[in-house]
């Protein structure tokens, strides 16, 4: 038994544990109580065998979505833990913004299942942030979710891999062209990481997939150095049209 967890009944007396959303008293100090993870939307199958989007009934799981049907993607498949909405949005919005650390291993925890095929030989690689905003806000959360990852799979952590060379604006309302053009030269694999790089096979993750335009940068800046495969996993990926499935 670890410190930690020697400690655990102490803390729980002088803080008793509270679902992070509603504030009802839970059994645990990292979860949700159990109204809040029914609001959770977690994806399923069938799903497209390229990107892992979720079908619903509309396909057979293993077919091909148009999206991936009209630009292949260069990355071996999306790991989401859950898909977008107001649940997973408040915990994301609380985890990198509100300082809400102790989240990292309940949303991980929501992603190692996406992650089975995972093990020691797989590199886990985090999107990286600019130094000032690093400065900023303490903290890169795609870091302490890829932590947590490896703790649970014994991969290894490579939290330096890549580097994000100029800040960059906020990307939301720019069409996809205006996003790459912005992120074009911005990440990079460090130059002394790239040996490790060789062969290797991937998982980058973040902590929200959008557009997927930083994920490609970065999935494009790996492939380059010699990444052999490169999986994205991410907390909560924004699939509307998914959301009317689950």
């Amino acid at each position: 038994m670890t410190l930690a967890q020697a400690l655990l009944p102490l803390v729980d007396l002088i803080f008793p544990p509270r679902c992070p959303l509603c504030g009802a008293g839970i059994g645990a100090q990292t979860g949700l109580c159990m109204t809040c993870w029914a609001t959770l939307a977690i994806p399923g199958d069938p799903a497209c065998g390229s990107c892992n989007r979720p079908f619903g009934d509309a396909m057979p799981d293993g077919g091909t979505c148009a999206p991936c049907l009209a630009d292949p993607p260069r990355h071996a498949g999306i790991a989401a833990g859950t898909l977008y909405n107001d649940t997973s949005r408040k915990l994301v919005l609380a985890f990198k913004h509100g300082s809400r650390l102790a989240l990292a291993p309940m949303m991980a925890g929501l992603m190692v299942p996406k992650l089975s095929f995972i093990d020691d030989e797989w590199l886990v690689v985090p999107v990286p942030l600019h130094r000032w905003r690093m400065w900023k806000r303490g903290y890169n959360q795609a870091a302490e979710l890829a932590r947590q990852i490896t703790r649970r799979t014994g991969a290894r952590l490579g939290v330096d891999v890549l580097e994000r060379r100029k800040a960059t604006p906020s990307l939301g309302g720019l069409g996809k062209l205006a996003r790459k053009r912005v992120l074009s030269g911005v990440i990079a694999v460090r130059p002394s990481r790239i040996d490790l790089l060789k062969g290797r096979k991937v998982v980058l993750v973040d902590d929200v997939l959008t557009s997927g335009a930083t994920s490609n940068a970065c999935v494009s800046a790996l492939r380059r150095a010699g990444a052999e495969r490169v999986v994205i996993a991410c907390f909560a990926r924004v699939l509307d049209e998914a959301l009317e499935t689950t």
